[in-house]
């Protein structure tokens, strides 16, 4: 995300949010959301679009992922026709193509239903060697893939405004 936010700084304003301080999902009583789950249900509910970066661990999306997607499902429901753009960087040479399509199955849920950028992955696999130290993206194929692809993400948020 680090690299998508630098690269694309002068097409869009990306800012990359935190979910790991989220508390454990359980049912609030009157749907009184914590602090944390409502300061990133408004930034969401504001946001043009949102892209996940997520990795894969055992062919689905981490916990800490899951458990922000319980929250945003249960009051608000932020992701409501919000444009989603779904991307992953992973180890193996598979990229995240599991994790990226539980997370589609979990967008399209009917307490989410997120708009989802129809036929676009951006799978990157041995991520270790697609990086160079600064996190900068080395191989050019990716990069005017990724170019292509957020050229794309920006005309579906345009067209679902």
């Amino acid at each position: 995300m680090k690299f998508i936010q630098t690269h694309f700084k002068d097409q869009a304003e990306i800012e990359i949010i935190d979910i790991s301080n989220l508390p454990v999902f359980y049912k609030v009583p009157g749907g009184n959301l914590p602090t944390e789950v409502q300061v990133l249900d408004e930034k969401i509910a504001q946001a043009d679009g949102v892209i996940f970066a997520t990795p894969e661990y055992d062919h689905s999306v981490p916990a800490v992922l899951m458990n922000a997607m319980e929250w945003f499902s249960y009051v608000n429901q932020p992701f409501h026709d919000k444009p989603v753009l779904i991307t992953g960087v992973s180890y193996g040479s598979l990229g995240t193509s599991r994790a990226q399509d539980h997370l589609r199955q979990i967008l399209n849920a009917p307490e989410l239903s997120a708009a989802l950028m129809p036929s676009q992955e951006f799978l990157v696999g041995r991520g270790f060697q697609a990086f160079n130290e600064d996190g900068t993206l080395t191989n050019e194929d990716m990069v005017k893939d990724l170019e292509a692809q957020m050229s794309a993400f920006n005309d579906f948020v345009a067209q679902n405004k």
